[in-house]
């Protein structure tokens, strides 16, 4: 996917999440993160709009704290989030390609890092606010096994990933409904190495639809299919979560 097409899904998505919060209310539970009210989900959701902005805006080429969560609620609160959300998204539209900013993962340039990983992080989170108001739309293929390879390739080889092995493993995600699909995932005491591709033997497989796996990879459904050895979906459950801090 290109950028424009990241900054697209990101403006989609994050009317989607307005919406679907406004409807459900803030008092709502959130059935795909049960520690959360739909306040908490919006208010997590658009400071981390904010902060990838400052990056966006003000050019900061180290890491930057958030502003953190704001002391609001009900209408003022998603009018805050829509604010933020539409300020990122005109951020993004107007930056210059060769922007220069601080990234915490590589991308062939800051601008498709913050788009892409805010078109993640925003699509799951509507998600999450659909799951409060009953009814949860589609997420489209290219934007799932995008998802997969940034989750895969991306975010666990970073340090801080907790999925690991006392001894080497192999996992084999496959999303049955895309072509060229298939990940291979490297499991041992250090962070996991993910390739694309059907690489040598897996102890254990994750397949089903894109869609499916993107979620399920996100803690957010159920595994559609594993098969071989089950301790190690198991073990992406347990210890795959991502915190803010």
């Amino acid at each position: 996917m290109e950028t424009a097409q990241f900054i697209d899904v990101l403006d989609r998505e994050g009317r989607s999440l307005g919406e679907a919060a406004a409807a459900a209310g803030v008092d709502a539970k959130v059935p795909t993160c049960p520690q959360w009210q739909v306040r908490d989900l919006v208010r997590h959701t658009g400071m981390v709009h904010r902060w990838a902005t400052t990056f966006v805006v003000e050019g900061h080429t180290a890491y930057h704290p958030d502003g953190g969560l704001p002391d609001l609620d009900g209408d003022a609160l998603l009018a805050w989030f829509e604010e933020g959300h539409r300020a990122l998204v005109d951020a993004l539209l107007a930056a210059p390609p060769d922007l220069a900013c601080w990234q915490f993962m590589p991308a062939p340039s800051p601008l498709q890092f913050w788009a892409r990983r805010q078109a993640h992080e925003t699509t799951v989170h509507r998600v999450d606010a659909e799951s409060a108001r009953g009814t949860i739309g589609p997420v489209e293929p290219a934007v799932a096994v995008d998802g997969i390879d940034e989750l895969l390739r991306s975010f666990h080889a970073r340090a801080k990933s907790r999925v690991r092995t006392e001894r080497p493993r192999v996992l084999r995600v496959r999303a049955t409904d895309a072509d060229d699909a298939v990940w291979t995932v490297r499991l041992s005491p250090e962070p996991p190495v993910a390739e694309r591709g059907e690489s040598g033997a897996a102890d254990c497989e994750l397949s089903g639809g894109a869609e499916q796996l993107y979620l399920s990879l996100w803690n957010r459904q159920p595994f559609p299919a594993v098969t071989g050895d089950a301790s190690l979906a198991e073990l992406w459950r347990e210890k795959s979560a991502v915190t803010w801090n």
